[in-house]
Formats: structure tokens, C-alpha cells, sequence
């Protein structure tokens, strides 16, 4: 905000007197002004909980974006005593009108059923809350575009994860979903397609550089290892060498490269467990890099 009057940048917020004034030349520019803050102090977490007017954030990982109100399963009142039996009753009567209230139609009953499915998956994969707001959203789309039609509610979840995962670069396979999934990988891997394909949504190629670190902490490398790998996928990249090819079978044979050279070997077996490929596709990457890049860029 600048003053009108003279033209100054030092304002200053009076919250006593709710004015904002100008120090310069004393102009009153607002006398409404609002305080945001909490009237009271609080002392712990238990104490702001207890004195906010307000209630959690708005969130889409629930059907309603947690804007309905719950209550709670405890037959207590506000001053924490049970009360009785007949209170009691009516308590539960008012409790299944409200569960039958938040979920009105099949449709939220499916979008209920399809977030509550979405936050499993995400929650077995230890993601993030970004990520589980934005396979969220992702899945409100499909619903408002009517993609869900024809489609199971958990291959369209998983679709929907899997395209978050790819969207901020989290290096999450088709196989670790499915594994968490109740539908195939071959559904999942449908699915995302073609909701890539009606949601117009792009997504670059997955780098090779993202699986490194995951790979690195499970076979109990250490950061020499996954720093050399990093510079061994750069210069492949480079050299047009890694277009074509899965991601995985690229970082494991650049780990498989690194520890080799680092002296600090671990067996193709073993990374090809930790990668989830086969061995013959980590002899196949590693003699592809082998043939192509010079010794110079090891030493």
C-alpha cells in the first residue's frame, strides 16, 4: 500500500485504535481495521485447540472437503461426564442420522468410498499430503468429466495415484501400487492411460536420477555411491543413451557401475531385487553403458 497523499511507503497497522496511518504525513488511510489474532493466550497445543473458532483446514481427500461435523462416539457432554441412558439413546439416533446426512446420494457414496480407498493406498505408501490432495483432485476431475463410468473405483485410484506420482517426480513403480491396490497392474496401467489421454495431462518421462536414493538406501550404500551413479546417468543422458529405456533397469545399472568402481560391489541379484527387474535387464543396461561411455568420466 502506498499513501495517497504523499506518496510514502511506511504505513503502519494500529490495532488498538484499528487504524491504518500513514507515519509520513499522518493520513488515517483505513479506520475498520480487523485483528486476525486470537483474543487470549494459549500456553500448549491442547489450550489453542480448545480456544480456535475455527475448525480443520478444508481438505479433498474427503468426499464432503471436511466441511460436515462429527459426532463424537463418546456418550459424554462438554464437561467431559457420561451422560444418561435416555441422553444416551438420542445420541445414537442423532449420530446414524448424521453418518446417513453426510453421504446423500450413490455418487458421494462412491467418491466417499473412492477417497477413503485412495488414502489407504497412500497411507501404505508412506506419500505425502501433497501428493494424496493431488491424486484427489485428480479423481474429482475424472468424476466430473464422467470417466468413471465402465471403470472400477480402484484401478481409477490407483491410475489416479500413479499420475500424481509422476506429476511431482515421486519415483513410485506400477508394481508398488498395485501392490497395494485391489486391482491388477494391468488395469491400473489401462486406466492411467486413459485418463491421461481424456484430463490432457502431461507428464514428462521419468528420470532415472529419482530411483537412485531409494536404490542407494536399500542396499546400505553410501552417498559416494549414489553421487557417482547421478553423474553416470547425467553423462548417458547426455549421450541420448537412456531414451527408451525403463527407468529402473537405468539406475540400477548405474548403482550396479558406481559400486563396482567404488569398490564397494554389491551382486546384480541383489539390485535387481531392490529395483524390482529382472537381472537379465540390469546385464542388459550395464553392458549398454559399458560399451558407450569412456573410463575417463569414472576417474
Amino acid at each position: 500500500m502506498i499513501c495517497p497523499e504523499c506518496g510514502a511507503k511506511t504505513l503502519v497497522r494500529d490495532y488498538e485504535r484499528a487504524e491504518v496511518t500513514c507515519r509520513a504525513c499522518g493520513l488515517v488511510l483505513g479506520d475498520k481495521l480487523l485483528d486476525p489474532g486470537p483474543e487470549w493466550r494459549a500456553f500448549d497445543s491442547d489450550q489453542r485447540d480448545k480456544r480456535s473458532r475455527a475448525g480443520a483446514p478444508i481438505t479433498l481427500t474427503i468426499h464432503d472437503k471436511g466441511l460436515s461435523t462429527m459426532i463424537d462416539w463418546r456418550d459424554k457432554d462438554s464437561y467431559g461426564k457420561s451422560i444418561t441412558s435416555k441422553k444416551r439413546a438420542q445420541i445414537y439416533r442423532l449420530r446414524k442420522w448424521q453418518r446417513r446426512i453426510r453421504v446423500s446420494d450413490a455418487s458421494e457414496r462412491n467418491l466417499a468410498f473412492a477417497l477413503s480407498e485412495l488414502e489407504r493406498m497412500a497411507s501404505q505408501l508412506g506419500l505425502s499430503r501433497n501428493i494424496r490432495e493431488a491424486s484427489a483432485l485428480l479423481y474429482r476431475r475424472a468424476v466430473e468429466s464422467q470417466l468413471i463410468r465402465g471403470r472400477s473405483i480402484e484401478s481409477m485410484t490407483g491410475a489416479a495415484l500413479y499420475a500424481s506420482c509422476r506429476k511431482y517426480n515421486v519415483p513410485l513403480t506400477l508394481d508398488e501400487i498395485s501392490s497395494v491396490s485391489r486391482a491388477s497392474k494391468k488395469e491400473i496401467a489401462r486406466s492411467y492411460r486413459f485418463v491421461s489421454n481424456e484430463l490432457t495431462i502431461k507428464v514428462l518421462p521419468t528420470d532415472p536420477v529419482n530411483y537412485v536414493p531409494r536404490l542407494v538406501t536399500k542396499l546400505n550404500l553410501d552417498g559416494r555411491v549414489q553421487q557417482k551413479a547421478v553423474e553416470i546417468i547425467r553423462f548417458a543422458s547426455s549421450e541420448g543413451l537412456t531414451s527408451g529405456r525403463g527407468p529402473t533397469g537405468v539406475a540400477a545399472a548405474a548403482v550396479y557401475i558406481a559400486s563396482v568402481l567404488l569398490e564397494v560391489k554389491r551382486t546384480q541379484r541383489d539390485i535387481a531385487s531392490a529395483a524390482n527387474v529382472t537381472e537379465v535387464t540390469v546385464r542388459n543396461r550395464y553392458k549398454e553403458l559399458i560399451d558407450k561411455l569412456t573410463l575417463e568420466i569414472y576417474l
